[in-house]
Formats: C-alpha cells, structure tokens, sequence
C-alpha cells in the first residue's frame, strides 16, 4: 500500500507528517505501508494546498504509484476549511482511477498539537486550552521544543518529537479525535472496501 501525504509545506510539516502517517498505518494492520511525503511540487502554504489546479497536478504526476492520496493541512482556526477540502475531495474522486482514494483532513488547529499529543506536557497546561488555541504552535508546540532543546535539529524539534509521538500513537487518536480520529476512521472504511 502506498500513500502519499501531500502537505501543505513538507520543508517542516513533513516530519510530523510520515512518522504519525506511518503509525496510523500499522494501527490499521496495513501491511508493509510505504507512507512518502510529497515535496515535488513544493506547495509552500495552505493557500496553494487548497487549489484545485495544484492538486490536480500531484494526481495526475503520482496516480500510477499511489494508492491513498492524503491532503494534511493546518485548519488554522478557518471555520470553512472543511468546505474547502470536501470541494477537492469530489475533484479528485472524479478523476482518480478504481482502488485509489483521496482523503483530505485537515488538523485541529495544526498538525504540532498532533505532536504535543504524543507527549507528557507539562502539568500546569490543559489539554483542553492547547485544541482550543488558534496559534498552538508558537503558544504551545515551539516553548516545548526549547525544554527539550531541540530547536535547532531539522524540523525545529518535529523530528524527534514527532518520531517519539508516533510511538505513542493510540494516545494522539484518542486526544485528537476531530481530526486524526477522524482520518482514521476514513482510511478503514475504505480499507474495509478493498479487503
């Protein structure tokens, strides 16, 4: 099975992406996942990962070799993005060929509180206040990278962190149902299809 994640920057989203991607894939027992991070084209924000003309251009370049294309985007506290996505999810559906599917999620409010979910925080803050925070990442995700000193490795601390929380994965999809609990649940139905 092969699935390509296509965020909507992979220069720092990627670290998070593969590792929580390839966790979720072995929680659903598929075997040998391949879970590859597109980085050709380079989409460089939210903006030009919710085109559809851009989209549209990684299909057609990766329909032959993948067999789950999902779209992982920020939802940034943008009460329409689900919209947005479900519009590009009946695009793609259209154009792709029997046994592929295109899923597209995008995370509460960013893939870091993914991260974050992974992890023993520290005891003062709330797990409720961090899914509620529109700007987690600079609130919450990059103060916990610098008491882990890990600021300067690639990634701004992404690595590591989120390798660490993949590790703990059951613990991400029951702190983050909205969105990787959701994807999730997806992904089995229509695994569940093909089986």
């Amino acid at each position: 099975m092969r699935v390509l994640v296509i965020p909507e920057d992979f220069r720092k989203d990627q670290f998070v992406l593969q590792p929580v991607i390839a966790a979720m894939m072995d929680h659903l027992k598929v075997a040998h996942p391949k879970v590859l991070v597109c980085r050709d084209p380079l989409l460089g924000g939210v903006d030009q990962a919710l085109k559809w003309e851009r989209i549209e251009e990684i299909i057609k370049r990766y329909q032959g070799m993948v067999d789950i294309f999902l779209l992982c985007v920020d939802r940034d506290g943008k009460e329409g993005r689900r919209m947005s996505l479900d519009r590009i999810e009946d695009q793609a559906g259209i154009m792709l060929a029997s046994g592929r599917v295109f899923v597209a999620e995008n995370a509460w409010q960013e893939l870091e509180v993914w991260v974050l979910a992974g992890h023993d925080l520290p005891p003062d803050w709330r797990w409720k206040d961090i899914r509620s925070e529109v700007n987690p990442k600079e609130t919450y995700f990059y103060p916990f990278v610098e008491s882990k000193n890990l600021g300067n490795e690639p990634g701004e601390g992404r690595r590591t962190l989120a390798t660490e929380a993949a590790r703990n994965y059951p613990r991400v999809r029951s702190l983050c149902p909205e969105d990787i609990g959701r994807l999730e649940t997806r992904l089995r139905q229509w695994l569940a299809g093909k089986r």
